[in-house]
């Protein structure tokens, strides 16, 4: 009977002294590029959170840092650092990721997605100039929502069309050059101004007030309004702050055009030069405009090729304005239009910022090609 109880007495003490040290940690051991490539991913901002804990308990593990302290610096629980030390020990790296989890069974082919890509690129419904996801539902013997699935998958959107028009300017590269080069190198003690008119900014003054916009509706107008005239906003963007020089005038003729070179003249210290970005519009080739160019040689015209007026930034800054201030306004006048519209430039210059052009002559010529091959166009 003593002997008994001494060896149960052994058997608690063992216990006991295991219970307290727990289950002995599995050791993690890396080679030089195993721990390359987990420090680097660790490193990387487009990577999971829950990877990069996953890769960082290994590299804690192989560093002999305790469990205890892994769990707080990861945020995870013993279980979980536990559980992906074993996968990595016993898979690798590639046991850090999540495994295929089940789920219901595919139950179109891909020669089906095949079939439906290639009907949706290179045929045309009868009668129809697009395909719809009932009417190709239909053609492919799918449910609309299999086939938007598929369409959403590989980016089609047959529903949607984009504008275009190919420059037919014999000059169409050189000038591409020679206007990106301003935006991404500006010569130094010189100012690069893109300038345009807005013409045929209309006054109108809707028929009924506005309704305001309420939770769970938006802002409302009537389809039908009062025509007060028109206004013309001659504008020039400064592309190193994004301030901008404009005027308003009933008409754009030459004569307003000069009377705003004149003003932009005035506005530009007298040291600077000026490099101007501009279409090629009928008015700002006018002789008298010349003339005027002539007798201020600090000005530089720089021409946008024939089409390509998106080369100019100011077009950027219409589109802002014709959003913010003109659109949805309603005006009893032109002169109220053209008041709203001065106190627009005044408030944007306040915060002005300048836009960011990225794209290089070579990127952009690199896209005319890949056009011109697709509609199989020759000779630009």
């Amino acid at each position: 009977m003593i002997l008994l109880c001494f060896e149960m007495k052994e058997r608690t003490q063992g216990d006991l002294i295991m219970a307290k040290l727990g289950r002995p940690r599995k050791t993690v051991t890396l080679t030089k590029e195993e721990r390359e490539q987990l420090e680097s991913y660790c490193r990387s901002r487009s990577m999971p959170a829950g990877l990069r804990a996953r890769f960082r308990i290994v590299l804690l593990t192989e560093a002999g840092i305790p469990d205890t302290e892994i769990c707080k610096r990861v945020g995870l629980s013993r279980a979980s650092v536990c559980k992906w030390r074993g996968r990595f020990i016993q898979r690798g790296i590639n046991g850090l990721h999540d495994e295929l989890r089940p789920g219901r069974p595919r139950t179109i082919s891909d020669e089906k997605v095949v079939e439906v890509i290639q009907e949706t690129l290179e045929n045309q419904p009868k009668g129809a100039t697009h395909w719809s996801t009932r009417a190709m539902g239909q053609q492919a013997h799918l449910s609309h929502v299999a086939v938007h699935r598929i369409w959403k998958t590989f980016g089609l959107k047959p529903h949607r069309q984009d504008t275009f028009k190919l420059s037919n300017d014999p000059f169409f590269v050189e000038k591409v050059r020679d206007i990106v080069g301003l935006y991404l190198d500006p010569p130094s003690n010189a100012l690069v101004l893109c300038v345009d008119e807005k013409s045929q900014c209309q006054a109108l003054e809707r028929t009924q007030p506005a309704l305001p916009m309420g939770f769970g509706y938006a802002e409302g107008y009537t389809h039908d309004y009062v025509r007060h005239g028109t206004v013309t906003l001659f504008a020039a963007l400064d592309i190193a702050t994004g301030r901008v020089l404009s005027q308003c005038r009933r008409r754009h003729r030459h004569q307003e055009y000069l009377q705003f070179l004149r003003y932009v003249d005035a506005s530009v210290p007298e040291q600077l030069n000026v490099h101007l970005i501009a279409d090629n519009y009928a008015t700002h080739k006018h002789q008298k405009v010349r003339t005027w160019f002539a007798r201020h040689p600090r000005f530089q015209v720089h021409f946008t090729p024939t089409y390509s007026s998106w080369l100019n930034q100011v077009e950027n800054w219409f589109g802002i304005i014709s959003r913010q201030a003109i659109r949805r306004g309603s005006f009893r006048s032109a002169k109220e239009l053209a008041k709203r519209i001065d106190e627009f430039v005044q408030t944007y210059n306040e915060n002005s910022k300048p836009f960011v052009w990225t794209a290089t002559a070579e990127s952009i010529l690199q896209k005319i090609e890949h056009i011109c091959k697709v509609i199989n166009v020759t000779g630009h």
